[in-house]
């Protein structure tokens, strides 16, 4: 055509008919291609399942862990308690078991209040449970307002 004078720059091809084995090698890779594709998500939603069931097994494992330390840390106080009596009851004549265990219940009370009083960002009241005490717990708690 550049004879004629005109240069064809650039061309439309509307209707590809390539051979038939063409067609089927393409669509062959396109296939693959796809399958491939198809693989990798597979085994990344498995090893995603795997990696959660690994974090499940985990926690029950922690939890069943600190279930046995609780217990293991509850059995030890009540160790403790246990000699605490044994030892206060042959130390101290007269005593009656409830004595040393008023006074055990009255110690861990003392230890409360102190604990809750030492942190700062405890707004924690104590009210007594005394039928008896209304206007008392009344004033208390105005007396704690005024200290303010």
């Amino acid at each position: 055509m550049s004879r004629y004078g005109y240069q064809i720059l650039q061309t439309l091809i509307t209707d590809l008919d390539p051979d038939q084995r063409v067609k089927n090698a393409m669509n062959e890779i396109n296939s693959s291609k796809r399958l491939k594709f198809a693989i990798a998500e597979r085994a990344e939603g498995d090893k995603i399942l795997h990696v959660q069931v690994k974090r499940a097994e985990a926690e029950a494992e922690a939890k069943y862990l600190s279930g046995v330390g609780v217990a293991k840390q509850r059995k030890a106080i009540v160790d403790g308690l246990r000699s605490s009596i044994v030892d206060f009851s042959e130390g101290v004549e007269g005593t009656t078991s409830k004595d040393i265990m008023d006074l055990l219940l009255l110690t861990q009370y003392f230890d409360c209040i102190r604990d809750v009083g030492q942190e700062g960002h405890c707004k924690t009241t104590f009210v007594p449970s005394s039928r008896s005490t209304g206007d008392d717990v009344r004033n208390a708690l105005l007396q704690a307002e005024s200290a303010k």
